[in-house]
């Protein structure tokens, strides 16, 4: 579903909400999922309009870049950009009629047929700006949606993301190219005048977040389940701004074989793993990247991905440090973890992609009051310090216990390596001894297991 304002030919055949098909409305939005070709056969030329509330250059770089790195992501070919210093938001247009005509003038010249504003418009903001500058408007939160409907590809995600494209498209209606005012299904002998085609269609759209909300909740409490029965083991979540290198860690950790392209938003579902070899007394779970402005429908849509957050034991922070703004990436992801009220769990910040470093900066500095370790998810002798740095803060509260099972209970044997580590085994004549390090309440398990057992 890919969204923008109005491209000039675009919705000219898109189908009326009050001829009840609603269903060919979607798909033809989801026809022009990114791709870079639009319905009439042409590739979408993008023009950027980078907006800055800071004069210092090599911020304004870092935002250009990242917004290049989205609208690429989301499948568009871009032909120039151009930066802007915002000292006040116009209401009509949000740039002002001079700033949003001289762009206009730059894209028309680099040939571009769509202008993508990196702000959050409303949609009159959005009308007035196309209706000014002739050019189809694709603002920062179309963008990020779009590139969140590429990579969904799983059933959780992408009911996430239509809810999300759903809520962002109805308001926006009036702005799809049709007569959406006119009325409908009204008679002299009738109680009114009937609904417009744009009631109607925000009709069909509440039914069907409605009916998708509904669908999410059953696998929310899905979620809620598995998690639950998760809870015996510490869990270690991976945080950090979008393209930091999470998910390379994750394989590097875990040998998970996730998809670890280097692209915004390539993960978007949580993945967990267990960190040690023979079971699952510490979890890693890979999350959603974060990212500056993160858009209120995804943080609401993407609540129970997000949850696994705030439910962690352990936060691993990780930040991109060859990247000039990992100081701002990770004031971000402190931001997002207080929206997310995971502010107060233990964190661990990680500086991944040191070995692209010439001179290293004061990371000490950067991570504050929070532990900090050093790596690259190439090093595996770094990857191994990381793996026993994380254990160590992960088992902070764990506790040692001596066991001894009777050969014929396997399957206590069985629970103890599913929930707990194992640091000594010893074969006697009638059974085996182990030395267990587990979270409280499973050593207390275990140990009421054997006693039943050999009582």
């Amino acid at each position: 579903m890919k969204f923008h304002s109005k491209p000039i030919t675009e919705h000219q055949e898109v189908p009326l909400a009050d001829e009840g098909r609603f269903e060919e409305l979607v798909a033809q939005w989801q026809a022009r999922a990114p791709g870079n070709i639009t319905s009439n056969g042409e590739a979408n030329l993008c023009y950027l309009l980078s907006l800055h509330e800071t004069a210092e250059p090599h911020v304004q770089l870092a935002q250009l870049n990242e917004l290049r790195g989205l609208v690429e992501a989301q499948g568009d070919t871009i032909v120039d950009a151009e930066s802007h210093l915002l000292r006040k938001k116009d209401p009509r247009t949000y740039v002002g009629a001079g700033v949003a005509e001289r762009a206009a003038n730059a894209a028309r010249s680099a040939g571009a047929n769509m202008l993508v504003v990196d702000a959050e418009l409303t949609p009159s903001q959005a009308r007035n700006l196309e209706d000014l500058t002739g050019f189809a408007i694709c603002d920062r939160e179309a963008v990020i949606l779009n590139v969140f409907r590429k990579h969904a590809s799983t059933k959780r995600a992408a009911l996430q993301v239509e809810i999300a494209q759903l809520e962002y498209l109805r308001p926006r209606i009036r702005g799809i190219g049709l007569n959406m005012d006119q009325q409908m299904g009204g008679s002299n002998k009738a109680r009114g005048p009937g609904e417009t085609a744009s009631e109607l269609l925000a009709r069909r759209i509440d039914k069907r977040i409605a009916d998708l909300r509904k669908r999410l909740l059953q696998l929310k409490q899905s979620d809620a389940a598995q998690r639950k029965h998760r809870n015996d083991a510490a869990r270690v979540t991976l945080v950090g701004y979008t393209n930091a290198g999470k998910t390379s860690l994750m394989n590097a950790l875990t040998n998970a074989g996730l998809s670890a392209r280097d692209r915004p938003f390539e993960t978007l579902d949580t993945t967990s793993r267990a960190l040690t070899r023979h079971g699952g007394d510490v979890l890693l779970s890979d999350t959603v990247g974060f990212i500056r402005r993160l858009p209120e429908q995804l943080m609401a849509s993407f609540e129970s991905t997000l949850a696994e957050v705030s439910e962690a034991s352990l936060l691993v922070v990780v930040l991109d440090a060859s990247d000039a703004e990992a100081t701002t990436h990770l004031s971000t992801t402190r931001a997002m973890l207080e929206r997310l009220h995971a502010e107060h769990i233990p964190r661990l910040i990680v500086f991944n992609k040191c070995d692209k470093l010439d001179e290293l900066p004061p990371f000490a500095v950067i991570a504050e009051q929070d532990p900090f370790v050093t790596v690259s998810a190439h090093d595996a002798h770094a990857v191994d310090r990381l793996r026993d740095e994380i254990l160590t803060l992960a088992r902070q509260n764990q506790r040692q216990e001596e066991v001894f099972v009777p050969y014929e209970q396997s399957f206590i044997v069985k629970h103890i390596y599913a929930h707990c580590r194992v640091s000594h085994t010893e074969a006697l004549s009638d059974g085996t001894r182990f030395i267990l390090h587990g979270a409280p309440h499973h050593i207390a398990s275990i140990l009421r297991m054997t006693k039943e057992a050999t009582s």
